[in-house]
């Protein structure tokens, strides 16, 4: 056993939620950040916060990114509102491609940021191809074979975390959530022995992050 730091790819690093991932696990002394980046003008972003870049596009071929990496947090995600080409070519099989690039190096453990009603999709809702296509994504993730914990968080809100969340696995109902809460419970999934292969909602609530996911 060394005491070298695992290295976490954060796919997704420049959304709002990737960022403040990133900027938990640059403090952290079992992690080492490394932003997954489309584009090669935003790694300058990254560099001043001291934070490794690797070159990455969900759409195209990304394989290389995944050398060398220990741990995945995937942040990605279209927000169900460019249509419905993009949340399968991003959320779904851009995804996909993702989970099989994780089993082919070896991974040690993949954390998936996905979005409460995944499980069964409201065919009404303005959003149903995003949340069928994350559905398609947590499905293959769970019949895949990677170690893995699946985080459903409620609609995202920019506020200061708590770091206290409500958990479970089906919470039966709507609410909201910070981004900041949600990267702090990303971040505590990512030990091997949390909510080992496990999957769960999430929303704003009183319980430390912590104890919400000891449970599952």
């Amino acid at each position: 056993m060394t005491n070298q730091k695992q290295q976490t790819l954060i796919i997704g690093a420049h959304g709002k939620t990737g960022q403040i991932v990133c900027d938990l696990l640059k403090d952290s002394k079992t992690y080492q950040p490394v932003a997954m980046i489309r584009n090669k003008d935003q790694e300058d972003f990254f560099q001043k916060k001291g934070i490794k870049t690797v070159l990455g596009d969900l759409e195209k071929d990304f394989d290389s990114a995944f050398e060398g990496i220990d741990r995945v947090v995937f942040a990605a995600g279209s927000g169900g509102s460019t249509g419905k080409d993009k949340t399968i070519t991003v959320d779904q099989d851009g995804a996909k491609k993702s989970i099989e690039h994780a089993k082919k190096h070896g991974v040690q453990k993949y954390v998936m940021l996905s979005a409460m009603g995944t499980e069964n999709p409201d065919p009404d809702s303005d959003i149903h191809h995003y949340l069928k296509a994350k559905h398609n994504a947590d499905e293959y993730l769970k019949a895949s074979g990677v170690h893995y914990t699946i985080v459903r968080p409620g609609a995202l809100i920019d506020k200061s975390g708590s770091n206290k969340i409500e958990a479970a696995k089906h919470l039966n109902k709507k609410g909201e959530i910070s981004r900041e809460n949600v990267a702090l419970t990303l971040v505590e999934v990512l030990e091997s022995g949390v909510a080992s292969n496990a999957y769960f909602d999430i929303l704003d609530g009183s319980e430390p992050i912590a104890e919400a996911v000891s449970s599952f």
